[in-house]
């Protein structure tokens, strides 16, 4: 099976070529500009590097959360599976940051997303399966060691992502961990693909200020 994999969802813009597990190739750019700026031009060049074209994928696979830029990502990937027929599969950035940890364990995987805030979710790897414990939510980051605290103090837990970098063993995110989520989930019960629609743990700042206008 050959995937496509898009990541738009933080400062890298990334694309990667894959043949199930294997990577064949991958570009991963962090140039300042803009990923509406980047993502296409980079898509050209490594599909014309690989001599290959967008119907020769069976799968696209793209990261659906936590950011701004994930919109760019979305609205690409649903065009090509759209006008070419092939099923799309959107993974969640926390759920690839907790793909770094290959053990059986409980994984922490928080962004920071500023003023002491974070996006988090909480992972038990069992059977190779990363079961949610904790759905993805936006918390501050002193919810989420309360939580834990209460929770989950009998508990070895790793952490990963950039919120608590102190404890953290993995902060970045990689297209061969979305690859790795994108196909386990393709391949569960016969997925056979989904609609494909940017997650937002919380409001944008725009939305927060018209509802404390309509408040007021």
């Amino acid at each position: 099976m050959k995937i496509l994999c898009i990541d738009t969802s933080s400062k890298l813009c990334g694309v990667g070529i894959f043949e199930n597990e294997k990577l064949i190739d991958k570009i991963e750019l962090n140039n300042g500009l803009t990923h509406s700026e980047t993502l296409m031009p980079i898509l050209k060049q490594i599909l014309e590097k690989n001599s290959l074209v967008l119907k020769d994928f069976d799968l696209i696979a793209i990261d659906i959360g936590s950011f701004t830029g994930i919109r760019i990502g979305v609205a690409t990937a649903k065009a090509f599976s759209d006008s070419l027929t092939i099923p799309c599969v959107g993974i969640d950035s926390l759920e690839i940051l907790a793909y770094q940890i290959k053990e059986p364990s409980i994984v922490c995987s928080a962004i920071d997303c500023k003023n002491d805030n974070c996006y988090f979710a909480l992972y038990e790897l069992r059977n190779n399966e990363y079961v949610i414990l904790e759905a993805p939510s936006a918390k501050t980051k002193q919810e989420v060691t309360d939580l834990l605290d209460s929770k989950y103090s009998n508990k070895e837990i790793k952490f990963v992502g950039d919120a608590f970098s102190s404890k953290s063993l993995f902060n970045h995110l990689s297209v061969e961990n979305l690859n790795l989520a994108a196909l386990k989930k393709f391949t569960r019960n016969n997925f056979h693909g989904e609609e494909i629609l940017p997650l937002y743990l919380k409001k944008s700042q725009a939305e927060r200020q018209l509802e404390e206008k309509g408040n007021a």
